[in-house]
């Protein structure tokens, strides 16, 4: 085994963690209530690393791999099943915040107090005949059965996310949390490598702990950067859980018209007249508020007459608007054709920009002018 590079990587990478860990538990956020959620994802993940350190320095001080390669598996695979949970929830919470429950937390456990009983039952089998061999393999399967089961969940609620925000806001909310989808996909890769890995032979094990530095840089990094977004994501959840304020439209005879698309037609023509959609942050609620209509039947108009989610169909009517005033007021600069067409930042509405006309703005101008 090449023992000097096992050992530099394990001093390189337990200061790491052990930083990170202890800054995700006890780091300041602003003191209001709506903060509770992150505060509580961010503990949990701090203290999924905090496990993961502990592992690493019983690796580190306790030369396990170096006694018994057998029971040092097992010991991360036992680490792995109660860390996977940890991870899961935690960005659960910061997608659905009635997640953690006395009744999910007591299962998990449970689930982990028996995944750790038959690693250790394992390891009374006789090592002859690789009895011990087969179990870890077959352990080494349910956990990474396991991690699947949870970011499948975790990725179902991602992009329910998404579409909920895409057709209730017209700004892109779904940028502020695609890190999430990001770190889950990057999550399963590394976890079932670290089912893998963990069975390397000694003189590679290395590359194992090495693996998880950019992992957890990455998600330190996240996790630092949602705080300056997590108000306005956690508001826009909250907006989309108000129920509908029905106004209905009547008739001289005081029964609802069928005909309801119609008068929402007309009215979302005034408002395209009046360029309502140059509002920045306009909502469908508020919309629907304008046009004295609820917000069902103005989605459910929206993705019948045009066939697209509300963002969408906002940020077409934004992006025409920009090209013409690119075409009429030439000397306008990026950043004022954006501010004109309701975009919140010229980032925003260069992007937006890219995927409706396949090019940049300037670009297009001198295609076009």
């Amino acid at each position: 085994m090449n023992e000097s590079l096992y050992f530099y990587s394990l001093f390189l990478s337990l200061p790491l963690m052990l930083f990170f860990g202890v800054h995700m538990l006890v780091a300041r956020t602003p003191e209001k209530g709506i903060f509770r959620n992150f505060i509580l994802s961010r503990r949990l993940m701090g203290i999924a690393i905090l496990i993961l350190a502990a592992n690493y320095m019983v690796h580190l001080f306790g030369e396990m791999r170096q006694k018994d390669v057998n029971a040092t598996i097992l010991m991360n695979l036992s680490t792995y099943f109660l860390c996977y949970w940890l991870f899961s929830s935690a960005m659960m919470l910061l997608l659905d915040s009635s997640y953690v429950t006395r009744k999910r937390f007591l299962q998990h456990i449970a689930m982990w107090l028996a995944f750790s009983i038959l690693s250790s039952f394992t390891l009374l089998l006789p090592s002859c005949e690789n009895y011990q061999t087969w179990c870890i393999g077959i352990l080494a399967v349910v956990l990474v059965a396991y991690g699947l089961l949870l970011s499948i969940r975790l990725i179902k609620s991602y992009y329910r996310a998404i579409q909920l925000f895409d057709n209730t806001h017209s700004d892109d909310i779904g940028s502020y949390i695609r890190w999430l989808s990001i770190f889950t996909y990057w999550a399963i890769g590394y976890g079932v490598s670290c089912g893998l890995l963990t069975f390397l032979p000694n003189e590679y094990v290395f590359i194992w702990i090495l693996s998880s530095i950019p992992f957890y840089i990455y998600l330190y990094c996240c996790y630092q950067n949602y705080l300056l977004f997590y108000e306005t994501v956690e508001n826009a959840f909250s907006e989309d859980l108000k129920p509908d304020e029905i106004i209905s439209t009547c008739n001289d005879s005081g029964d609802i018209t069928p005909s309801y698309h119609e008068e929402i037609s007309e009215r979302i023509k005034d408002w395209i007249d009046q360029q309502g959609y140059c509002i920045p942050g306009i909502t469908i609620n508020d919309l629907a508020k304008q046009i004295k209509t609820n917000r069902t039947y103005l989605s459910e108009y929206i993705k019948s007459t045009y066939g697209k989610t509300y963002r969408d169909w906002v940020a077409d009517l934004r992006i025409e608007y920009a090209k013409r005033l690119m075409h009429n007021q030439p000397e306008l600069k990026n950043l004022e054709i954006s501010e004109s067409s309701g975009f919140l930042s010229i980032s925003h509405f260069i992007r937006t920009f890219n995927d409706k006309e396949g090019c940049s703005p300037g670009h297009w101008r001198s295609k076009n002018l």
